[in-house]
């Protein structure tokens, strides 16, 4: 569904991906993994059309968007879960939902609205809540459900489990996996690398804006010190 080729991201002269080439099937499940300072969510700003590409490309079912708008990109169904949720806080939660659905029809509103109470039933309960007034779990709940309001085919989920208790994380990442069987495929950015191998598909490392490794989840699994030694990290996404 995606393919990054020899993609280079910078901010100015500072470059923070370097020349990164990954393929990330559809219906799967991709973590993106890394220490602080990786690369990790420049890498998913410039898929989304944030940031600026310095070379390569981006392909997304067999197109080049790396030039593309980032309304079209949305069109196309691309949707992305940013670091630090960015709701507005002083608006309801249902008000959150509607923004975040403002590129589908009108109509189709009430339907997309159910599906992510569905997927988060908390959020039913707090239509009328200011974001704001939410708990970190809640928060992070909604993000992912106003990126899902737009009725994305390809979600990126940035930093799922940060600063969250257990309960919410598992909440959030018991989402990810009913968004794989129902056909979404998701790219999870994620310092958690015990969480973000029990639910993916495919893994790639970042280090200083270079991919060190990618595979198989399974064989990573296999192997998680593996990975900790490229991230500098314990399994709980801690320095160590």
């Amino acid at each position: 569904m995606l393919r990054l080729i020899d993609l280079s991201v910078g901010y100015g002269p500072f470059t923070a991906v370097h020349d990164l080439t990954l393929t990330i099937d559809e219906g799967s499940v991709f973590a993106l993994i890394g220490a602080n300072g990786a690369g990790k969510s420049s890498t998913i700003m410039a898929i989304a059309g944030h940031a600026d590409v310095a070379g390569g490309r981006i392909d997304f079912d067999g197109r080049d968007i790396t030039a593309l708008a980032v309304e079209d990109r949305i069109g196309a169904g691309i949707a992305l879960v940013p670091e630090g949720r960015r709701l507005f806080p002083d608006l309801t939660v249902a008000e959150n939902l509607t923004i975040g659905g403002y590129s589908r029809p009108r109509s189709d509103e009430a339907r997309n609205r159910d599906k992510v109470i569905d997927l988060f039933p908390r959020l039913g309960e707090r239509l009328a809540q200011q974001a704001g007034t939410l708990s970190g779990g809640e928060q992070q709940m909604l993000a992912m459900g106003r990126g899902l309001m737009a009725q994305p085919r390809f979600l990126m989920v940035d930093e799922v489990s940060l600063g969250l208790m257990p309960k919410a994380v598992d909440v959030c990442y018991e989402a990810i996996r009913r968004l794989k069987a129902d056909g979404i495929t998701v790219l999870l950015v994620e310092q958690n690398t015990t969480r973000a191998l029990d639910v993916a598909d495919r893994v790639c490392v970042l280090e200083s804006g270079h991919a060190v490794w990618q595979g198989g989840a399974e064989e990573a699994r296999r192997d998680t010190s593996m990975i900790d030694a490229y991230m500098g990290l314990t399994r709980n996404g801690t320095e160590g």
